[in-house]
C-alpha cells in the first residue's frame, strides 16, 4: 500500500505502530546530525524525523526532498520532544527506517504556505499548486458539505432533482448568452443557460411540484469579485404554493445549512424589508444589517439657508456615524475623496461633528448656525461624540452614494463582523423599470415574475408603479439568491409581453413553447435561484467567489491555466461554416 494512515489522523493513541505515509515535502530541515521533514496531505502534517548517526544513508536520501516532493515513508509512531500545539498531530513524530521518492518536483513558483508569496496572476496560472494550499482546500471542503447539506435538506422536503439540458434557445432578455454554433444545422446556434428557468417552469407543468437542481449557468457579463462567467445555482421550483410558502421553506434551508455548517442557530422567521424601504433607508436593494446608520432625508429642512448645493438639489440625506467626531480633517478629506470617486460620482461631502464638549463643529455652519445644525443632530438623535455626513444631488444618484459611504464607515469602524450574520428577505420590487435608451420597460427580474395581484389592473395604466411577486434572500449585504411567484396562464403572460414592448409575434418566437404549455393545466408556482458560489464565500469569510471555486476565471473571463479561451483551427471554423471578421 501506498500508505495505511494520512498526515492528519496520528495521535499519541499510535505510538509505537508501524506504518507507511505518503504525501508531499512541505519543508526539509537539515539540523546536522538530524533532518526533519514536514510530510503534507489533505489532512493536515506529520513531521519525519531521520538520524544520521543510526542511518546516515537514509538521512542522505531524505536531504535530496525537496519542497513538493512526492514521497513514501515507513516508520514508527514515537512521542515528540518539542511538541507542536498548533499542529494536530503536534504531539507525535515517525521515526522513518525507509523513504521513497515517489515523484521529483520542481521548486514551486509561490510559496505552498497559507500565507503565499505568490500573486493573484501566479497563482492563477498555477491553480493546480494554489489548490495544494490549506485555505483552498479548506474552502473546497466546505463548498463539498454545503452541497451534501442542501441536498440532504431538499430531499428531506420531498424535493427531486432533475437535470435540464444545457444547449438550449437564446432569449433577448437578462443578460447577454454564451452563444454555440451547430454544426448540424448550418447557420444556427444554442446558447448556454442563464440559468433553468423555463424548464423549471416546464417540469411544474409536468406534475414535479419540488424540484431542484445544483446546476451550471452561464453569463457573458463583466466580471468582479462576486460573478464568474460560469456560476453555480441552487435551482428550485414548488408549485401549488404562495410567496410565504417559499420564504418559509427556504428559511428552513438557510437556518439548517447555518447549524450544520457553522454550528450557528439563526432564528426564523427573517425579517421582511420592503424593496422601497431598502432603497429609502439603506440606498441598495442588498442592506447589511450588522450595523445601523441608516440613511435619513434632510432636503426639506436645509434648503432655503443660502447654501447653492443644497438649495439646487433634489435630495440631501445623510448618515450618523456613533462615536466618531474624533474623525480629523484629513481623515475627512479622505472620505471626500471616497465619495468623489467616479463610481461613486458625488461631488462632496458635508460633515457635522457633535462634538464631547456639547459644541458643534460643520463644513457649511457659515450658512447654518448652531439652532439650524441642533435641527440635524435632533433629526438623527445625534448625541456628543457622532458625526454625520451629508451628501446632495439627484436622489437615484445619491442614495447609492450614501449607500457606499455607510459601507465604508462599516468597515473603518470595524463594525462588519464576519461571525454574525443577519439574514432578511427584501419584497415588493418594481415588476418593471424603465430604460431611456430603448425607451421601453425591461423586466426587473425575467418576463415570467408574476405582479402581486393587487396592482393587475396597474399594468394597463401604469406599468412603472407594478409590483412584482418577487423576493430575494440578503445576509450581511451580499444578495444570496431570489425568485417569485410565476405567470402561470398565457393571457398574463400576454400582458406581460405587451408591457415589455414584445410583439405577438417575437413573444410567440421567443416563449410559444411556454405559452402553449400554459394551455394544458399550469399550476400556480414559484421558485427561487440561490449563488451557491456566494453562499460558500459567505460562510467561508471570503470577498471573492474565485477562492471558493476550484478553476475559476480571472477579471478578463480567462482561464490562464490552460489559456482558454483560445482560437480554433481554421477546419473547426470550415465544419461550422464560419468566418471571422477581422
Amino acid at each position: 500500500m501506498y500508505r495505511t494512515h494520512t498526515c492528519g489522523e496520528l495521535r499519541m493513541d499510535n505510538v509505537g505502530q508501524h506504518l507507511t505515509l505518503a504525501g508531499w515535502v512541505q519543508k526539509n530541515r537539515d539540523l546536522g546530525g538530524m533532518t526533519f521533514i514536514d510530510l503534507r496531505d489533505r489532512y493536515g502534517i506529520t513531521q519525519l524525523v531521520f538520524n544520521m548517526e543510526t542511518n546516515a544513508a537514509l538521512c542522505e536520501e531524505a536531504r535530496k526532498c525537496g519542497r513538493e516532493f512526492v514521497i513514501r515513508v515507513r516508520g514508527s509512531v514515537a512521542e515528540r520532544s518539542n511538541k507542536n500545539p498548533k499542529l494536530p498531530t503536534g504531539d507525535i513524530e515517525i521515526l522513518v527506517d525507509e523513504i521513497s521518492i515517489l515523484n521529483a518536483s520542481d521548486v514551486p513558483p509561490f510559496t505552498i504556505e497559507d500565507k503565499s508569496d505568490g500573486g493573484d496572476d501566479l497563482r492563477m496560472k498555477y491553480r493546480y499548486l494554489d489548490l495544494r494550499r490549506n485555505p483552498l482546500q479548506k474552502n473546497i471542503r466546505l463548498r463539498h458539505k454545503m452541497a451534501k447539506a442542501v441536498r440532504d435538506y431538499l430531499d428531506d422536503n420531498e424535493f427531486v432533482e432533475v437535470e435540464t439540458p444545457v444547449l438550449i434557445k437564446s432569449t433577448p432578455e437578462g443578460a447577454r448568452d454564451f452563444i454555440v454554433p451547430s454544426r448540424m444545422n448550418e447557420g444556427q446556434f444554442y446558447a448556454l443557460p442563464q440559468s433553468p428557468q423555463v424548464f423549471k417552469q416546464l417540469l411544474m407543468i409536468s406534475g414535479y411540484d419540488r424540484y431542484f437542481q445544483i446546476v451550471k449557468c452561464f453569463r457573458d457579463e463583466d466580471l468582479r469579485a462576486d460573478r464568474q462567467p460560469e456560476f453555480t445555482q441552487i435551482d428550485c421550483e414548488m408549485a401549488f404554493v404562495e410567496q410565504e410558502d417559499i420564504l418559509t421553506t427556504f428559511e428552513g434551508l438557510a437556518s439548517s445549512l447555518f447549524k450544520s455548517i457553522l454550528d450557528l442557530d439563526i432564528s426564523t422567521p427573517f425579517l421582511r424589508m420592503s424593496w422601497d424601504q431598502a432603497m429609502t433607508e439603506y440606498g441598495n436593494d442588498k442592506p447589511d444589517l450588522r450595523f445601523g446608520m441608516k440613511i435619513k432625508e434632510m432636503t426639506e429642512l436645509v434648503k432655503g439657508k443660502g447654501f447653492p448645493v443644497f438649495d439646487q438639489s433634489e435630495y440631501v440625506g445623510a448618515i450618523k456615524a456613533e462615536n466618531s467626531s474624533t474623525y480629523s480633517r484629513k481623515q475627512l478629506d479622505k472620505l471626500t475623496d471616497y465619495v468623489r470617486r467616479p463610481q461613486i460620482g458625488s461631488k462632496g461631502l458635508v460633515y457635522l461633528k457633535m462634538n464631547e464638549d456639547g459644541s458643534m463643529k460643520s463644513s457649511v455652519d457659515k450658512f447654518y448656525p448652531d439652532e439650524e445644525l441642533r435641527k440635524w443632530a435632533e433629526l438623527f438623535d445625534a448625541k456628543p461624540g457622532d458625526l454625520l455626513l451629508v451628501l446632495a444631488g439627484d436622489e437615484k444618484q445619491c442614495l447609492p452614494a450614501l449607500s457606499e459611504l455607510r459601507l465604508e464607515m462599516g468597515r473603518q469602524l470595524g463594525l462588519m463582523n464576519n461571525g454574525e450574520f443577519f439574514p432578511l428577505w427584501v419584497v415588493d420590487f418594481p415588476l418593471l423599470e424603465w430604460d431611456d435608451e430603448s425607451k421601453r420597460y425591461h423586466a426587473m427580474h425575467h418576463p415570467f415574475t408574476s405582479p402581486k395581484p393587487e396592482d393587475m389592473e396597474l399594468l394597463k395604466t401604469d406599468p412603472g408603479k407594478v409590483r412584482a411577486n418577487a423576493y430575494d434572500l440578503v445576509i450581511n449585504g451580499v444578495e444570496i439568491g431570489g425568485g417569485s411567484i410565476r405567470i402561470h396562464n398565457d393571457e398574463l403572460q400576454q400582458k406581460m409581453f405587451d408591457s415589455l414592448g414584445f410583439t405577438k409575434e417575437e413573444a410567440q418566437e421567443q416563449f410559444g413553447f411556454l405559452m402553449n404549455a400554459f394551455k394544458y393545466g399550469a399550476p400556480p408556482h414559484g421558485g427561487v435561484a440561490f449563488g451557491f458560489d456566494r453562499w460558500v464565500a459567505l460562510f467561508a469569510g471570503e470577498d471573492s467567489i474565485r477562492d471558493v471555486i476550484a478553476f475559476p476565471k480571472n477579471n478578463s473571463g480567462r482561464d490562464v491555466m490552460i489559456d482558454s479561451p483560445a482560437s480554433v483551427s481554421t477546419d473547426q471554423l470550415d465544419e461550422l461554416k464560419l468566418n471571422l471578421k477581422p
